[in-house]
């Protein structure tokens, strides 16, 4: 889901009342926000299918992970570091190395190798595209776009750009090697 500014009454006072820092963000992120340009941004439009569809691919991921021995960590809406910007992906992994690496943290200090954004219909494409430019340029490898209405996955590395729909099997490209799902089975 991409954000948008934060529209709850609780979160605007915490705006009126203090000017965040990424810093402080990372230390101390307010539930349900990114941190962009300086502003707290609300990450907003989750509904039931759109919450069905990240717990799956969650355990999907999660479950091969184990399954092929390739181990790591599965998160869902985990704050990340980016290029000057804090965000939090729907649904990310995190490699074996990486973990022992960073252990218990509160926010990545850098980007997740593999992420997937849920796209609701709210959300602007530019806004999308943008911010999956910002995950690449911020050291992601693989980022998965599901677009749960038009029943599509957009799989972008910095090589290329997969379009799958109904009938196809989306697979990893460069992170969790080997890992297939059948699009329907993921969007449904």
């Amino acid at each position: 889901m991409v954000s948008s500014l934060i529209e709850s009454s609780e979160i605007q006072e915490i705006i009126k009342s203090s000017t965040i820092s990424l810093e402080e963000w990372m230390e101390n992120p307010p539930d349900s926000t990114e941190w962009v340009d300086g502003e707290l941004l609300a990450k907003n439009g989750m509904t039931a299918k759109t919450g069905r569809i990240q717990a799956r691919l969650s355990r999907y991921w999660g479950n091969y992970a184990i399954s092929s021995g390739q181990g790591g960590e599965v998160y869902t809406e985990t704050g990340c570091r980016t290029v000057g910007r804090g965000r939090c992906p729907d649904v990310s992994y995190l490699t074996p190395k990486l973990v022992a690496q960073f252990n218990d943290f509160t926010i990545l200090p850098q980007c997740f190798p593999l992420v997937a954004e849920i796209i609701s219909p709210t959300d602007k494409a530019e806004e999308v595209f943008a911010k999956t430019n910002e995950y690449l340029r911020s050291g992601c490898q693989e980022i998965w776009l599901l677009l749960p209405e038009s029943q599509w996955i957009v799989v972008v590395t910095q090589q290329q750009r997969l379009l799958l729909s109904s009938g196809e099997v989306v697979s990893t490209q460069i992170i969790l090697p080997g890992l297939s799902i059948a699009v329907d089975e993921l969007l449904a």
